[in-house]
This record gives C-alpha cells, sequence and structure tokens, in this order.
C-alpha cells in the first residue's frame, strides 16, 4: 500500500525517513500511518530525517491525497491526476506541515505535522501520503537549464502513506463506468474506459475483462484482461485496451466484467489460467460510444503501427471506387442525353 523509499535508489538520497508510529495506529507493524481518530480529532504525529553527508540538506514536503494511475496503481505522491468529483475531504487541506525544512550535516530531525479529522462521522478511509524530496539548489537548476540534447535525468523521493479513518469496519466498494472514448497511447491506437471507485474504500486486486463491439457488426470485436489493479478511495482511472489495428469509425458497445478484493470465501468466482479463484465483489458495466470518421482517420494517420503501405492501399481503393462510381454515373447521363435526343427526332420527323 505504502513505499516509504526506494532502496534499490538508495545511494541517491542524501537523507532518510523514518514515520514515529503512534499509539492509536491500527497495524503497529507497518511502516506507514494508519489512524483511528475521532471526528474533530487532531493528532501530531512524528517524521524522523536524518542526514549522514556533510552538508546540509533541504527537503522539500508534499501533502496529497491518493490517486489512481492510468497503469491501475495508487499514487500517494503528487501528480497532475485531476481528483475525483466525489472526493469530499481533500487530505491536504487535513494536513498541517511545513513544506520546506532544512537537515544539518550528521543529524536526526524530528519533523513534525498535525493531522485534523473532519467534523463528521463517516465510514471508510481518507488516504493520500507524504512525499519527501530534496530540494535543487538554484546552481543545479541552471546546469539543467543549459545542458544541451536530451538527458534523462532520474528524481527520487520518498513517499509515506497517510491514512485516517474513523471506524476500523471496512466500507464496501463500488464500481463505476462512466465513458469510453478513443485515443492513443504512445502513439499507438487504444480505447479508454474511464472507471470510478466513488466510495472511500480501496479496490484491491481488481480485474477487468473487457470486450468491445462495434454495433451492426460481428466481426468488429476486441478482448482484454488485465488483472492486479488497485484503485484508491474515491478516485477514478481510464482502463486502456489496445486496438492494434487501424480503428474504424461508428457505434461502439462496451462491455466490463470487473472483480475485486480477493478472498476464498467470496462468493464470486472467476477463471483465469486454469485456475477458478473467488472474489467478494462483482460489476457488469455497459456503455455506447462512437468514433467519428474524422477522429478515427487523424488516429490512424499517427498510430505507429499501422503501415503506410496499408493506409495507401485503402486510399487507393476508396479513390477507385469513387472513380468507377463517377465513370457509372456520367454514363448513365449520357445514355440518358442520347435517348431523350432521339425521342425528340423521332417527334420531329411525325
Amino acid at each position: 500500500m505504502c513505499l516509504v523509499g526506494d532502496k534499490s535508489a538508495a545511494a541517491e538520497f542524501h537523507f532518510s525517513v523514518l514515520p514515529q508510529i503512534p499509539e492509536n495506529q491500527i497495524d503497529a507493524t507497518n511502516s506507514y500511518f494508519d489512524l483511528l481518530l475521532q471526528p474533530d480529532q487532531r493528532q501530531d504525529l512524528g517524521v524522523v530525517l536524518r542526514n549522514d553527508t556533510d552538508k546540509p540538506v533541504v527537503v522539500e514536503v508534499g501533502v496529497a491525497s491518493a490517486t489512481t494511475n492510468s497503469n491501475g496503481v495508487v499514487e500517494y505522491s503528487q501528480n497532475a491526476i485531476k481528483k475525483d468529483d466525489s472526493l469530499i475531504y481533500d487530505l491536504k487541506k487535513l494536513v498541517e506541515a511545513p513544506s520546506e525544512v532544512t537537515i544539518p550535516p550528521h543529524t536526526d530531525i524530528k519533523y513534525a505535522l498535525t493531522v485534523h479529522m473532519p467534523n463528521t462521522s463517516f465510514s471508510g478511509i481518507l488516504a493520500g501520503g507524504l512525499t519527501f524530496k530534496e530540494k535543487r539548489s538554484e546552481t543545479t537548476n541552471r546546469q539543467r537549464s543549459n545542458q544541451k540534447g536530451l538527458a534523462i535525468e532520474n528524481e527520487y523521493s520518498y513517499v509515506v502513506a497517510l491514512l485516517m479513518r474513523q471506524h476500523e469496519e471496512e466500507l464496501a466498494p463500488d464500481l463505476k463506468l462512466i465513458k469510453a472514448s478513443a485515443g492513443q497511447v504512445n502513439a499507438r491506437n487504444v480505447i479508454q474506459a474511464n472507471l470510478q471507485n466513488p466510495k472511500a474504500s480501496y479496490l484491491n486486486q481488481l480485474v477487468c475483462q473487457t470486450t468491445i463491439t462495434k454495433l451492426n457488426s460481428k466481426k468488429k470485436s476486441y478482448r482484454n484482461t488485465q488483472a492486479d489493479l488497485q484503485m484508491a478511495p474515491n478516485s477514478n482511472f481510464n482502463l486502456t485496451i489496445p486496438i492494434e489495428e487501424a480503428l474504424d469509425s461508428g457505434k461502439y458497445v462496451i462491455r466490463v466484467e470487473a472483480y475485486s478484493n480477493q478472498a476464498e470465501s467470496g462468493d464470486f468466482s472467476l477463471k483465469n489460467n486454469d485456475k477458478t479463484e473467488n472474489y467478494h465483489y462483482h460489476w457488469s458495466l455497459q456503455k455506447e460510444f462512437d468514433v467519428k470518421a474524422e477522429e478515427a482517420s487523424k488516429l490512424n494517420a499517427s498510430d505507429v503501427t499501422i503501415k503506410e503501405s496499408d493506409d495507401a492501399f485503402f486510399d487507393y481503393l476508396l479513390a477507385g471506387l469513387l472513380f468507377l462510381v463517377g465513370v457509372l454515373l456520367g454514363l448513365i447521363l449520357l445514355l440518358g442525353r442520347q435517348r431523350r435526343s432521339i425521342t425528340s427526332e423521332r417527334h420531329s420527323r411525325k
């Protein structure tokens, strides 16, 4: 549920982070905050920051509500994902914390923050995270801006999940299919289904079996299965279904059979790779959507997997058909004029 640092990149960090777990932690074995609080309760928390280097380290701290990214993975750090309409309480507004702190050389300091539970009784989880990232100096920023060419530079940060709840009982999640549309990911045609979890609870071990069918055409059908997805409370994301071919314009219907929260005692069974698994929750979702001709043409033109020769073939075929139709119409008009001319001559002789 939470990543505290990145062990594979430990050498890139100039500081370390250690949350101080309080007594009202639901599970003391977790290395992130999972707090049981009363309505309107305030609580002070602490995180130990350590600097083992010979120079001071300036750390920027951010607070954000949890979101779900396009890969079906929960994000606890700050990002550009738009907050879901069902999110009532933004965790950023419930946490009082300094946005910046300096750690002296070879020193431990306590970073202090205060959380405030809303003065309203509710079920479920308020989920988010604290992000600790070393602040870049002005000199470093100038060096980066002066670099020529393409450079890939990694940035590392510690993220500590922060969960707040008033009851330990789990709230049943929900899943809705908001809309579907055609688009592209990495210059490849896809269909994106926007899925929403409007409840203050996690959707874990989410499996989505998707079928996309073109209306009035049994031949155009796409199938896709994605498993091991997770959705944050009160979040949405775009489930991406690859097309792997030129996209036809027209009306489509998308159907999603979704299962979540795997458990042996689950009421819903799903057979996957000759293995049957049980889940607590199941949804059957459906939505119609339209792909305009101009939209399909634009997407196909920029899809790197569609060969130019294939596009040319279809263009020539279409042009040839239009030419033949034009020739036939011309012949019909010419024959009609000839018949009218012959008929007129016969009448004039009489």
